[in-house]
């Protein structure tokens, strides 16, 4: 494992507390955190695994996915036999039993390592393979959609999944290039060609930002999991279990945001007026942003938002 990028874990002490803390209504000389089992959701680096198995009893158990091979090669260094790792993405985690596990995880953020790496292609900053996949062993790359995808397919992704503005002139730019010398290869080619297209940006921030975001989240589907993940850890989570999830960007946030409000209030049959509505299934217990101290030590973590809470009994 090359440890020339190193990752800085987001939210570190404040999301394991969140997951392990003690469930709403129980005394705390009562509470037994660490003793179920948990899941790491998007292993990464492992800054939070290690700080759970840290934590955990003997009887307590922590199950990680991950579907970037760098990422799971780290996660097999790790010698506890409490631990396992699985060679997927968080979508999967509805092949776990049902009500299994007292905590989920999830921490949406791109790691430092695949995005200081230049042969993982997903910065714009360094010139690499145009890649962006999270896990190299299956799917397209970003270089590959883009050799074939029609301009106004390029637009959307642009516009929708990075909200750019000037998704159209770069898809067209994109497209022009492709048909005038060959499809786009290197990061610094696509940076470049988004720059000319680009007139206007908020200070500060590189043209490029936006336009690689979009195809990172669509070329991984990040989106889509992240809706399957959630929905899945209403099934697997016990009664009082914690759902902490960490998000980066607004399209993110926005998803889980909308998830926690969904099922944390009753739902009525407007066609049975009289029967009795459905229960919430879950109860949202807090908000966390990085504090000033954290941003200053690690830049990467001012747009990190913490959402948390917690499955209900029913």
């Amino acid at each position: 494992m090359d440890s020339t990028w190193q990752h800085t874990t987001v939210l570190l002490n404040e999301a394991v507390t969140a997951l392990l803390g003690k469930p709403d209504g129980i005394a705390a000389t009562d509470a037994r955190p660490g003793t179920g089992t948990y899941v790491d959701a998007t292993f990464g680096r492992g800054g939070h695994s290690r700080l759970i198995l840290s934590r955990l009893s003997r009887e307590g158990r922590l199950i990680a996915f991950d579907k970037d091979p760098d990422a799971v090669g780290e996660a097999r260094r790790i010698a506890d036999p409490r631990f396992s790792i699985r060679h997927e993405g968080f979508a999967h985690l509805g092949d776990l039993p049902a009500a299994s596990v007292a905590g989920v995880l999830m921490d949406l953020g791109v790691s430092s390592p695949q995005i200081d790496n230049p042969a993982r292609g997903f910065s714009f900053r360094n010139d690499g393979p145009l890649d962006m996949r999270m896990d190299t062993t299956r799917g397209e790359s970003v270089a590959d959609w883009l050799a074939t995808a029609q301009a106004g397919q390029i637009a959307e992704v642009i516009r929708d999944y990075g909200e750019e503005r000037f998704a159209v002139q770069i898809a067209k730019a994109i497209v022009a290039r492709r048909q005038e010398r060959g499809p786009l290869a290197t990061t610094a080619e696509l940076a470049q060609l988004v720059a000319g297209a680009v007139k206007t940006r908020e200070p500060g921030q590189d043209p490029a930002t936006r336009t690689f975001q979009a195809l990172r989240i669509f070329i991984n589907a990040e989106l889509e999991e992240l809706q399957q993940a959630l929905e899945a850890s209403l099934n697997i989570l016990q009664p009082q279990g914690r759902l902490v999830v960490i998000s980066f960007h607004s399209l993110e946030d926005r998803i889980v945001k909308q998830f926690i409000a969904r099922n944390s209030r009753e739902v009525f049959d407007r066609r049975a007026p009289f029967a009795a509505p459905r229960a919430m299934k879950l109860k949202a217990l807090e908000r966390v942003k990085p504090t000033a101290a954290e941003i200053a030590a690690n830049p990467r973590s001012r747009s990190a938002i913490m959402r948390v809470a917690e499955r209900t009994q029913v």
